[in-house]
């Protein structure tokens, strides 16, 4: 079965394209934009099923279907958990809430291939989209250094940490403290791009170098650029780390 994926976030296109492989599925493509999505799908073969992103760095992804017509299955992906989104798990329409599971993706494409996309589906979803707001994770933030302030964008973080009642932010070759908590931080973070591993570390994941075995059925994170103490993904993240890196 042929599939296209559009996402705009690489590390979860490549880690869906990674889980697709556990199901005979042929990844044709990978666009991250509505426009670089409409002019793909107007110049090659329909794929049977396309995972789609529901917001894409040039606005919402159901605009791709105002300018093309396709019969591919829609299954939806979203990192946002807003109960309106399980308006989209209807009639032929799925949806997976990231970090995808490997289960729950099974389960999409069973029903992808017993489904058929029609007209009413997409007018349906254009009203729900119309109300739906998703949530901008946080893609900056301030730090002072020094007489000035620094701008951090959060692809360059390697880390978030407590210590001594205070939040530190490390990147390859810089540490400061931030006015947030870890806790409001989680919330602030895009989760397919972080996870707290325990209750003093969150950890970017493109900043993982090694993971490896640890006492008590735990792991160890070694990252690229912090070594100042040990990471340890506590017992009972252990399994949903499993998943996320997956």
């Amino acid at each position: 079965m042929k599939v296209l994926i559009i996402e705009d976030e690489l590390p979860s296109a490549r880690r869906l394209e990674r889980m697709l492989a556990n199901f005979n599925v042929e990844v044709l493509a990978t666009t991250v934009s509505i426009k670089e999505s409409v002019t793909w799908l107007q110049t090659n073969t329909h794929p049977a099923i396309i995972f789609l992103d529901v917001h894409l760095s040039d606005g919402l992804s159901f605009e791709i279907f105002n300018q093309v017509k396709t019969a591919a299955k829609i299954i939806f992906t979203t990192a946002y958990s807003d109960y309106s989104i399980r308006a989209f798990d209807y009639d032929s329409i799925s949806y997976l809430l990231k970090p995808i599971k490997l289960a729950e993706l099974e389960k999409a494409i069973v029903k992808g291939k017993e489904k058929i996309n029609n007209k009413n589906d997409f007018e349906n979803l254009k009203e729900l989209f119309a109300n739906y707001k998703t949530k901008n994770y946080k893609d900056s933030f301030t730090v002072k250094n020094g007489s000035k302030i620094k701008i951090i964008k959060a692809e360059k973080v390697c880390c978030f940490y407590s210590y001594d009642n205070a939040t530190f932010i490390k990147t390859n070759d810089f540490k400061g403290i931030i006015n947030y908590s870890l806790s409001s931080l989680e919330n602030e973070l895009n989760p397919d791009q972080f996870f707290r591993v325990n209750r003093t570390f969150i950890v970017h994941i493109n900043a993982i170098k090694d993971i490896v075995s640890y006492t008590n059925s735990r792991l160890q994170i070694k990252l690229n650029s912090y070594n100042e103490s040990e990471i340890i993904v506590s017992r009972e993240r252990v399994k949903d780390f499993k998943n996320w890196i997956d």
